[in-house]
């Protein structure tokens, strides 16, 4: 992908649309990753209701590590997202997904941190799948993390 376009890809209920800023590298490993997301089902309730879109700033690739890892690079990660923008999260360890709903929803209750709304929550699962090389872990936990003005 060149580096001066951005891509926007559906998934889930959102439009999720790469940072041309993103490394050629990540964007190609960020679009396989959502590749593995359910895509949006037309069959929804609200008919009418538009898809928010994402702006994925800064990628964590927590594959593989253990707890607590992931939630340390993804507090480090967020350093770099601004109000409106989002950070894109995948882990392996199960803990993880307890850890960052949980630092999330503490963002929210607190009065001096950046709110942060966790958008996405999805575990994708391969283990009866074929074995690819992105896809060598069983499960993967993904995170779309908005950073939000706290005001």
């Amino acid at each position: 992908m060149s580096a001066d376009s951005e891509p926007v890809i559906e998934r889930v209920s959102h439009f999720i649309r790469l940072s041309a800023n993103l490394p050629d590298t990540q964007q190609n490993d960020i679009a396989s990753l959502l590749k593995l997301l359910p895509t949006k089902s037309h069959e929804t309730d609200s008919v009418n209701a538009e898809p928010s879109e994402l702006n994925i700033k800064n990628f964590v690739d927590g594959r593989g590590l253990a707890c607590p890892m992931p939630l340390l690079k993804t507090k480090v990660a967020l350093r770099d997202v601004v109000a409106g923008e989002s950070l894109y999260v995948v882990a392996t360890d199960p803990n993880s997904q307890a850890d960052i709903a949980a630092f999330c929803r503490q963002s929210r209750q607190s009065q001096t941190a950046d709110c942060l709304d966790l958008m996405i929550n999805e575990v994708t699962d391969h283990s009866s799948g074929d074995s690819k090389s992105l896809q060598r872990f069983a499960t993967i936990y993904h995170f779309i993390i908005t950073k939000t003005d706290s005001n």
